[in-house]
């Protein structure tokens, strides 16, 4: 018997648009702030890393790791959200990337679920701002999500408010945290990369342009 796909479920930064480089220059103007400079590469590492996560991760790059309390810690990373929305106040359509809105209309098209499935806490205003809400069925709220990607709890709330078996859920991801937490959620993982960062999905395009329904369809259903 053929599987059936009832929902996609969707990473936000770098999948449904790029504010991946408003993260980055967050970051980085934080980094210089507490004298740890970090590059591009470094900033890998960070895609779909949850904010406290990503902050720690670059307080261990420059060995600051136990210099700051937990109340101090809180403070810087909400020192870089504020940096980051003011960043993404300029956020339009725009801004969704290449293949996105055919995409998203395809699957409506065909009476499937849509959810998000992102570490940002600002997904609910970058979604409101690039004016593809009516498209998501589901977001999930990232502050209640305890473990951060790639663990699956995120991508198993946003398959339980869907209503849909995980089975029958595609994930589409940038990340290779992100990956893995679709693998761990027993989803059907699509990624969007290099095959050297994507190896662990089941399906891989270079970019979001490439992302065709029908496609993404033929993939899952070969898949045992």
């Amino acid at each position: 018997m053929t599987k059936q796909v009832q929902a996609f479920i969707f990473d936000l930064d770098g999948v449904i648009t790029d504010s991946a480089e408003h993260h980055y220059l967050a970051w980085k103007q934080l980094g210089q702030e507490l004298h740890i400079p970090f590059d591009r590469e470094f900033n890998e590492q960070l895609k779909g890393v949850s904010r406290m996560d990503s902050l720690e991760r670059i307080l261990a790059l420059g060995n600051r790791q136990h210099d700051f309390t937990a109340e101090e810690k809180e403070a810087l990373a909400t020192k870089k959200n504020e940096h980051y929305k003011e960043l993404i106040k300029g956020i339009t359509e725009a801004d969704i990337l290449p293949g996105i809105t055919e995409l998203l209309a395809d699957i409506r098209k065909h009476g499937l679920k849509v959810g998000l499935a992102s570490a940002s806490k600002n997904a609910f205003v970058v979604i409101d701002r690039l004016g593809v809400g009516e498209h998501f069925h589901y977001i999930v709220d990232a502050a209640k999500v305890a473990k951060g990607k790639p663990d699956p709890e995120i991508f198993l709330k946003a398959a339980d408010a869907l209503g849909v078996p995980y089975e029958n859920c595609i994930g589409v991801e940038d990340a290779e945290a992100g990956i893995e937490a679709i693998k761990a959620a027993g989803m059907f993982a699509v990624g969007v990369g290099t095959p050297e960062s994507m190896a662990k999905a089941d399906y891989v395009v270079s970019g979001t342009s490439e992302l065709r329904y029908n496609e993404i369809i033929a993939r899952f259903q070969q898949t045992k």
